[in-house]
């Protein structure tokens, strides 16, 4: 752990969802597995067509066109890729476990102050995720980027941006917690706000972005380095209800 910059209190926290909450790789194993059985209806062979999309998101989930490269390696590029980019989208399994201690950790945090999620992807998938997690009645805001333009995935500020109005807090007073340096770091200190970097998930190995507050392993030691740091809001800066928007991107890649 590697402290940044002035430990001032603390109003509001906010965090990434994929691979800072739970491993994102749970997730698509079971995405890919429904895209090969809808494949299969096509007449292309599932175990082939699902050990591909996963060498291929392995090698960058957020690349884009991961299912279209998948049906060209296994020679059939000629399937029309719509319904398997539903069967994607439509991938909601009943249970996602976080990280271990996740839930208790923020649970703890959000008794004492406001949580905000900040997530870019598919919408509906970046929900039902959140569902699956049963993290979702623990966060006061929820802000899916891309329903404000993919253009504003993170970094850009403005989904930071839109949390913070939305929980009444001031960048200053609010930390974002998330795992790559490039979108989550960048973005909330962009947006005026102090970044803690988690070491996990696909992103584990890139370097630190030196603007970070704090890099750590774990959500759980994010939230234990935060913990003295809190400081209750005022009664009216609690949050706002959670985005209700159902629009939505239409191919498969990173959500984070």
């Amino acid at each position: 752990m590697t402290p940044h910059g002035a430990r001032r209190l603390v109003t509001t926290v906010c965090f990434d969802l994929d691979d800072t909450l739970y491993p994102q790789s749970e997730w698509l194993r079971g995405a890919w597995a429904a895209v090969a059985r809808r494949a299969a209806l096509d007449g292309v062979e599932p175990r082939s067509l699902e050990a591909a999309l996963a060498e291929i998101a392995a090698q960058g989930s957020d690349r884009g066109g991961i299912i279209d490269r998948a049906l060209a390696r296994v020679g059939a590029a000629d399937v029309d890729v719509a319904p398997l980019v539903e069967a994607f989208r439509a991938h909601r399994p009943s249970a996602l476990a976080p990280y271990p201690g996740t839930r208790d950790a923020l649970v703890e945090i959000a008794s004492r102050v406001p949580l905000g999620l900040i997530s870019d992807g598919d919408p509906v998938i970046q929900r039902n995720k959140l569902g699956a997690l049963g993290l979702d009645d623990l966060f006061s805001v929820c802000v899916w980027s891309d329903e404000h333009g993919r253009r504003h995935r993170k970094p850009d500020p403005l989904p930071f941006r839109i949390a913070l109005e939305r929980l009444g807090c001031d960048a200053t007073d609010a930390v974002y917690v998330g795992d790559r340096p490039e979108k989550d770091v960048a973005g909330a200190v962009g947006a005026g706000m102090r970044a803690i970097r988690v070491q996990a998930g696909e992103w584990a190995s890139q370097p630190d972005d030196d603007r970070a507050w704090a890099s750590v392993t774990t959500v759980v030691a994010a939230c234990a380095w935060l913990r003295p740091l809190l400081r209750s809001p005022m009664p009216a800066r609690q949050g706002a209800s959670t985005s209700t928007s159902t629009r939505s991107s239409n191919s498969p890649g990173a959500s984070r």
